[in-house]
């Protein structure tokens, strides 16, 4: 079984917690048809950066779009939502920071999607990339070409090579108030029939410090510690 955060992971935009400005940011680049090639997601850790990212390449990705939205429901989405679509590629540079981990990716923008319209490559905790890995990493992102974007993600943006920066736009997650995070909690235990008080969710979101994936790891502990319906 799921952990809960895993389980209940946003798949469309509007099912976020508390980033609002930029979901709007995104939304109105969709409709737009305004998509940058390059972005750096920056903020504490779950708040949100590597769903939204997955939902952007969802929304690149989707074959029944609305104003340019993803439907969350059509084979492509379902295929990134359950991790096996060929053309999004994600990479956690904490465990894979070496110049031949980038190496891998460098070489799979060379050649152009193979089911959707774009390739994503999803980058989490990009200031963890070693020198070597960060200057191969750059000639890349200097010219990539027209079906590729990258997503960087990061909770340290301060170590991120600024020529990398300068080449993203760069978005930053703040962390969810107490009463997003409440809100968000409650609408999942209605969801599946959990009873729980309005003090016991403020509480868990005042523990969880601003972020969604600690509040669900805590309110799965309480869930599991309460009496069962």
């Amino acid at each position: 079984q799921l952990a809960l955060y895993r389980a209940e992971r946003p798949e469309v935009f509007n099912e976020i917690i508390g980033q609002k400005q930029i979901v709007r940011i995104l939304q109105n680049q969709l409709k737009s048809g305004t998509v940058g090639q390059a972005y750096l997601f920056t903020g504490t850790h779950g708040t949100g950066k590597t769903s939204t990212a997955r939902i952007l390449a969802k929304a690149l990705n989707c074959l029944e779009p609305v104003d340019g939205l993803p439907c969350g429901k059509c084979a492509n989405c379902e295929a990134i939502r359950e991790g096996r679509f060929i053309d999004v590629i994600e990479l956690d540079a904490a465990s894979n920071n070496g110049v031949d981990s980038l190496r891998s990716i460098i070489d799979l923008v060379k050649y152009p999607p193979t089911v959707g319209k774009y390739k994503v490559f999803i980058i989490d905790e990009v200031h963890m990339l070693s020198i070597a890995a960060e200057n191969a990493f750059l000639k890349t992102l200097e010219e990539p070409p027209e079906y590729a974007m990258f997503i960087l993600a990061t909770t340290d943006p301060q170590k991120v090579k600024a020529t990398i920066k300068s080449r993203c736009m760069q978005l930053n997650f703040r962390r969810v108030s107490e009463a997003e995070l409440a809100t968000g909690m409650n609408n999942i235990c209605a969801k599946r029939g959990v009873n729980i008080t309005e003090d016991a969710l403020y509480l868990i979101a005042k523990m969880s410090d601003g972020s969604v994936r600690d509040a669900l790891s805590l309110l799965e502990q309480c869930m599991a510690a309460g009496d069962p319906q």
